[in-house]
């Protein structure tokens, strides 16, 4: 049985729509149930502490991540023609999508994961850099 692009659409968007809601469930817990940092050391729900639920939520986030970047991929033809005819249209020229090949999509896909990702370890190698410890 083929299972149709729409029918996988709609299947990853409610799994998109239940990691969220599932995130944002877990980020509250974590945020309102227990006593903040220090102050959690002890406290359990559903046998994890707050190191265990905040662990639970990166791993959600995570999965929420990867779902959010598989969506992207999918639509990707969407958006290179999206991009492509909002600079044609803010230039006074047409549109020249139609000639892009997929390689060049592809292309420009992933250099704008690797320089998303590189803006983010560098904020993240930032904040290891710039962290104190008490003293």
């Amino acid at each position: 049985m083929k299972v149709s692009r729409a029918a996988i659409n709609f299947g990853l968007d409610a799994t998109l729509l239940a990691l969220f809601l599932t995130t944002v469930w877990i980020t509250s817990v974590v945020r309102f149930a227990f006593p903040p940092g220090p102050e959690a050391a002890g406290w359990r729900l559903w046998g994890l502490g707050y190191d265990g639920w905040s662990r639970v939520s990166f791993g959600c986030h995570g999965i929420l991540t990867l779902a959010v970047l598989l969506h992207l991929v999918m639509h990707w033809d969407w958006v290179c023609g999206f991009v492509t005819t909002r600079l044609a249209r803010r230039r006074g020229g047409r549109p020249t999508y139609a000639g892009m090949n997929d390689g060049a999509k592809t292309l420009y896909g992933v250099g704008l994961l690797i320089a998303t990702l590189t803006v983010l370890g560098g904020l993240l190698f930032l904040a290891v850099i710039s962290v104190e410890s008490p003293v």
